[in-house]
């Protein structure tokens, strides 16, 4: 399922050649700059780049008797290179090279998850923009409260994901550092003018201060920035949840010819794509946890951490692409059915002008909690009777002496919910919305 809707890019970054290649340009990238401060010939660096190559299968077989990846990863490169190999990792340790090709892979990914968040943004505009002014019921605890579009809802959505972007933006310029400064981080054999040299060469800034590793609070931060979108992925899930209910129908996800919703009953239409991205943006939010745990690392470090990124970064990112191209799809495709957003208002008898009535009634000069229970009186009349409530309110004597037959001919037209639509959504879109 996830490969129909995940890019082949981003499962390519993920793959042990394609880890390994990002090894070997941090290589390449340290020998480049001892090149450059003279302590390494340039001769030799053109062989190591001409003759080192990954080869994945002979790596795994060296690290079945090393049991240490980056010495078999070191030594595939010498049986390749040939002598010219011993100025390979010359200083370094395994994590100067782990962690700088860690930054190359996450922002690789990273730029993919970008991509993947604006195309859904552009998506969301265009809901929002073909639903502006199409009424439909505001709830609140699942209960009608007073009317809005559903443009509006789009355009909500809308702010909250271009905040997403802003915020995994962030959590991406977090991890788009390097470092080769050794054991514990002193330069002991390195210096920070090759670091720098060397990872501008890889387009990397140099973390200021690192020990054995890169601190895994920048770690955290990009993969929390993904776990509160996912929550923002959730919440507009549950959303159209809700609203394909078959109580509520005001949209339905696309089906498919041939398309099937039950083994046993064959009327079922299920929103099976929320669903999933539901449940997914549980598990890259529970994958945030891991990533918090790894900042506390013993001294200036240990291995603890590895075999929990091993895992959270491809799954993390896989799963924030597949969700987020999903839901652009699913949003591409979604039924909006206006008609049965009227049908859905009525159903409440009109008592959403309840607020209408008693902001009238209080202009009129009668106190709050009297005009309150005043209007409240009528709501509940409605409700028990399944009267509209605007006309018991027109039939209340009391009511036409204290807002008068003029006020009561105004109080109850929906499009006063939507007067001020049009600025929202210049907030929304606005240029400067971009950088709030």
């Amino acid at each position: 399922m996830i490969e129909r809707y995940t890019r082949p890019e981003m499962g390519r970054i993920w793959t042990l050649e394609n880890r390994y290649r990002a090894w070997l340009a941090v290589e390449v990238a340290v020998c480049e700059a001892w090149a450059e401060l003279g302590r390494v010939p340039a001769e030799a660096v053109k062989t190591i780049r001409d003759k080192a190559d990954i080869d994945v299968e002979r790596i795994l077989t060296i690290e079945e008797t090393t049991r240490h990846d980056v010495i078999a990863f070191l030594t595939s490169l010498e049986e390749k290179v040939g002598p010219e190999a011993r100025f390979i990792h010359l200083g370094c340790t395994s994590s100067d090279i782990v962690d700088t090709a860690n930054a190359l892979l996450l922002v690789q990914a990273g730029e993919l998850i970008l991509k993947d968040l604006r195309a859904l943004l552009e998506t969301l505009e265009d809901l929002a923009r073909r639903h502006k002014g199409v009424l439909c019921m505001g709830r609140t605890h699942g209960i009608h409260a007073e009317p809005t579009s559903f443009g509006l809802k789009m355009a909500g959505f809308y702010a909250e994901f271009a905040r997403h972007l802003k915020r995994v933006e962030a959590g991406l310029e977090s991890v788009r550092v390097g470092k080769i400064s050794g054991a514990v981080g002193t330069y002991a054999f390195l210096s920070p003018e090759l670091e720098q040299k060397a990872l501008s060469r890889l387009g990397l800034k140099v973390d200021p201060h690192s020990t054995q590793i890169i601190q895994r609070d920048r770690y955290a931060h990009f993969f929390t920035s993904l776990a509160i979108m996912a929550g923002g992925v959730e919440r507009l899930c549950v959303e159209l949840r809700h609203l394909q209910r078959t109580e509520v129908l005001e949209v339905e996800e696309g089906f498919a010819k041939g398309q099937k919703g039950s083994s046993a009953m064959p009327h079922k239409k299920n929103p099976i794509s929320a669903e999933n991205m539901s449940g997914l943006s549980r598990l890259l939010r529970s994958n945030a946890l891991a990533a918090l745990e790894n900042q506390a690392l013993w001294h200036e470090r240990d291995i603890s951490h590895s075999s929990v990124e091993r895992v959270i970064m491809p799954d993390s990112t896989i799963l924030a692409d597949y969700v987020l191209t999903r839901l652009a799809r699913l949003l591409s495709g979604l039924v909006v059915k206006p008609e049965r957003m009227c049908e859905n208002m009525e159903r409440s008898f009109g008592l959403y002008f309840s607020q209408r009535v008693l902001t009238a009634l209080i202009a009129a000069g009668l106190p709050r909690q009297q005009a309150y229970e005043a209007v409240q009186r009528l709501a509940m009349q409605s409700w028990e009777t399944r009267r509209p409530f605007p006309d018991l309110v027109r039939e209340n004597a009391d009511m036409r002496a204290r807002l008068g037959e003029a006020a009561l001919a105004e109080l109850f037209d929906p499009a006063y919910y939507l007067q001020h639509e049009d600025a929202v959504f210049t907030r929304v879109f606005s240029a400067d919305a971009a950088e709030n």
